[in-house]
């Protein structure tokens, strides 16, 4: 159905190919899964499957693509829109209707179905991806995870003979993920459609897939084959396989019930250890820096959360008890409640996961404590202040947040710009910025655009930025969106870093295994509501949504990640 010929693909202004001698074949009717580290070129074949590269991105590819026989250096996307359908990581570029039924409507219009197969496609999608209740809603209301959802929709109705998607689950809660791979495998069993994935949460992904295709490393020969074996030799691997190559389980396993069929001998040896106490959070508040002079740079959210104030070198300014305080809050949007009666603190130094659907109020509460939502009901109170009411120059210096889209906080040319004006901004010394996008954004060049770079290498930069100011309360937003396994792990080093300085952390994630690994409590939200806060492993393991792979397969012992086992086993 996909064939590559010795296909390479290099950018303007690029030292080296992107993309370099690929060769491979992807079936038809199977789903297969693209693995492999941040920025080695993973959306860049995507994008030569649908046309996109070169004829919309840019760039040189030479070699031959050719999807159902059609060469797409010959054919352009609108002429490939009939058998391939692309949803890339940011739905928010597809869409181009107003509301959700709309959008569901308007690739089938382009194609000239018959009114009558329309209505029925839309209806069928509506059920098959859960949007029924949603379908008069306008898509600038939804939820991150509502709106891929509907990106997903809209290419499903005009029933592509391939689907390509480039991290469809990043943005959805775990069992919204588990209903879209559930409609993927469905469309690959029984209609025979062909589907190419690019994800990073490999935990959810790769069981599911006939094959995976492995990039190792920028401009490398992809391997290809079955997932235990590209498991096996796999540098990005989820952490069923990481526990598996652990214990020396052979063939390695793929899903959680394969583990826990051979995790007997492994519970035994665990059984004289305990899993190591969550540590006590630091309870050092750091102190605010001084007020900035008025925004003056262009970018709405980048003026509201204050970015492009100039400010004196740091001095201390009046320290607080408590970073953040919520109490009953209530925020209505229109007809929907978005919160209701929430209350909640956030100690100096702890590390709070926010959780919940997709819709249950997370980046909304994220939004109320950094001022661009205004409360309806309640008291929301940060470094002593009250958001919504305080200048945004006044309230940078006490919080900092990195929203779910990182291009929001970018718009200079290069990453060194943007670290140089991220210094400048935070009043921190030349270089901090860049030392911390080295360390979460190892070998991208100073001279890089942010938009050449993947998703998840925009939400490092943006990160960076962020962090350079060293806010009291920090907030992120799906923090791990487009992260393979290396970066998160970076980006968890430096988290815990802040948080043993006195920061206070609140991240919004659906990546239960981020939550597990870093957060002190977790926090569950669902329409709007409070419905459990506790210490991180009395609240996660007690669910079957939340809890991570490792506390899945070992249960009922009380383990949380693949680290904890190794340092037991270790010890042993």
């Amino acid at each position: 159905m996909i064939r590559f010929e010795q296909v390479s693909v290099r950018y303007e202004g690029a030292e080296r190919p992107t993309l370099s001698g690929i060769d491979l074949t992807v079936p038809e009717g199977e789903l297969v899964l693209l693995v492999g580290p941040s920025g080695v070129g993973k959306s860049t074949l995507l994008g030569a499957v649908s046309g996109l590269v070169p004829h919309f991105t840019g760039g040189r590819l030479s070699g031959r693509v050719t999807v159902a026989g059609r060469d797409t250096r010959t054919h352009k996307p609108r002429e490939l829109a009939d058998v391939v359908g692309t949803v890339g990581q940011d739905p928010l570029s597809h869409f181009v209707t107003d509301t959700v039924e709309d959008e569901l409507a308007y690739g089938m219009e382009s194609l000239g179905l018959a009114p009558d197969v329309m209505r029925r496609r839309v209806e069928e999608t509506l059920d098959l991806l859960g949007l029924a209740g949603l379908r008069d809603r306008p898509i600038s209301t939804l939820s991150g995870g509502q709106q891929q959802r509907v990106a997903i929709g809209s290419v499903l109705t005009p029933h592509p003979k391939v689907l390509v998607l480039d991290e469809p689950t990043s943005a959805l809660d775990p069992a919204a993920a588990e209903e879209v791979l559930a409609v993927l495998q469905r469309l690959v069993h029984d209609l025979g459609t062909t589907v190419l994935v690019a994800e990073h949460r490999l935990e959810r992904v790769v069981q599911y897939a006939d094959q995976v295709v492995l990039l190792p490393s920028p401009g490398a020969a992809p391997v290809m084959g079955a997932p235990a074996d590209v498991m096996a030799v796999s540098p990005v691997r989820p952490p069923v396989v990481a526990l598996g190559r652990l214990a020396g389980w052979e063939p390695l396993p793929l899903s959680v019930r394969d583990a826990r069929r051979r995790a007997t001998g492994l519970r035994e040896r665990l059984a004289d250890r305990r899993p190591p106490a969550a540590p006590a959070p630091a309870r050092t508040l750091v102190s605010p820096l001084p007020a900035a002079p008025a925004p003056a740079r262009r970018g709405a959210l980048a003026r509201l959360l204050g970015r492009g104030t100039h400010t004196a070198a740091p001095v201390p300014g009046p320290a607080v008890d408590v970073p953040a305080r919520v109490e009953d809050l209530g925020v209505r949007r229109g007809r929907v409640e978005a919160l209701r009666r929430v209350t909640l603190s956030v100690a100096p130094g702890e590390t709070v996961a926010l959780m919940g659907r997709n819709g249950a109020g997370k980046s909304t509460l994220l939004g109320t404590l950094v001022g661009m939502v205004e409360p309806t009901a309640g008291t929301v109170l940060v470094g002593g202040r009250t958001p919504h009411r305080t200048p945004p120059r006044e309230m940078v210096r006490r919080v900092g947040l990195v929203p779910q889209e990182p291009r929001d906080l970018l718009y200079a040319d290069t990453v060194a710009a943007e670290c140089a004006a991220a210094d400048t901004d935070a009043g921190a010394a030349a270089g901090s910025c860049r030392e911390l996008v080295s360390k979460l954004l190892p070998g991208v060049p100073d001279d890089t655009h942010p938009r050449d770079l993947s998703e998840g290498q925009r939400l490092a930069l943006a990160l960076a930025v962020v962090l350079t100011a060293r806010p009291p309360l920090l907030l992120l937003d799906e923090p791990t969106r487009g992260l393979d396994y290396a970066a998160k792990a970076r980006l968890t080093g430096v988290l815990r870093g802040l948080a043993a300085d006195g920061h206070a952390i609140v991240l919004a994630t659906h990546d239960v295994e981020l939550a597990a690994d870093l957060a002190h409590r977790v926090v569950i939200l669902a329409d709007g509501e409070v419905v459990a806060d506790g210490e991180t492993r009395q609240v996660v393991v007690s669910s079957p949504a939340f809890a991570p792979q490792t506390a899945k397969i070992l249960a009922p012992q009380e383990w949380l990640t693949v680290a904890q086992v190794r340092d037991a086993l270790e010890e042993r």
